[in-house]
């Protein structure tokens, strides 16, 4: 008995983990190349939009291994890679294509998430204040992917398996991520939430400005709106 299970040990070990770790070092090797991108496109952006108003600014920030940061005027997107492989529910629409149900293995994907916060967020330290995730990157042990976002035309997970993510596909994800960004707006809290306020909410308002704040204050992430954020550039008046 003891000899069986360290057979079947031994055999997890050389594919699960195996796989995992392949999972891992191409999620890697491809927010690299989202970091790539992602400076390169704030040089472009910034000489563009100083040129419009000096105010205006797109800077590109590198936050560590597993974190970047563009700031797109008074937004920030966040991009940030999770360190471990992930499975699918069994109720997600990635196994009803052929890609995946061929080769079980396939559905193992390292995940990259972008969310939108406000710049003044974290320029005023307004811990309290809302970020959304508008996309998510998932890459497999094959380098193909698909990317779920906010309220999208097209369901990206369809074509699954049908090409490998480069440079020209990370910078059309970077774009819809700006282009939603942009069309997302903040509005005003209700105002029965903010009529009453403590002595020491006031003093830490006038000391940094702060009121919690976030685009769209109730805004719910639902499981149900989920589909590609490939072909934003349709759908960039939409709200959410």
């Amino acid at each position: 008995m003891a000899q069986e299970k360290t057979s079947q040990i031994l055999d997890l070990l050389k594919t699960r983990s195996v796989l995992k770790q392949n999972v891992f070092d191409n999620t890697f090797q491809v927010f690299k190349q989202l970091k790539e991108v992602l400076q390169e496109m704030a040089e472009e952006y910034d000489a563009a939009a100083t040129a419009i108003d000096e105010r205006i600014t797109i800077e590109y920030t590198d936050r560590g291994i597993y974190e970047a940061q563009l700031k797109i005027a008074g937004d920030l997107l966040v991009f940030s890679m999770f360190s471990n492989a992930f499975e699918f529910d069994r109720s997600h629409s990635v196994w009803k294509g052929s890609y995946v149900s061929d080769a079980l293995d396939r559905s193992v994907c390292g995940m990259i998430s972008v969310y939108n916060f406000l710049y003044d967020s974290f320029r005023y330290h307004r811990n309290g204040d809302l970020g959304y995730l508008i996309a998510r990157i998932f890459i497999n042990k094959e380098l193909a992917y698909f990317v779920e976002g906010k309220q999208q035309m097209d369901n990206w997970v369809n074509h699954f398996g049908n090409t490998q993510i480069n440079k020209e596909a990370l910078r059309s994800v970077v774009d819809s991520a700006i282009l939603y960004t942009l069309n997302f707006d903040l509005l005003v809290p209700p105002y029965d939430e903010v009529k009453v306020i403590t002595l020491e909410q006031i003093n830490s308002k006038i000391e940094s400005s702060r009121m919690q704040t976030g685009k769209r204050l109730g805004f719910t992430f639902n499981s149900d709106d989920v589909s590609a954020i490939h072909h934003h550039n349709n759908d960039a008046s939409a709200s959410r």
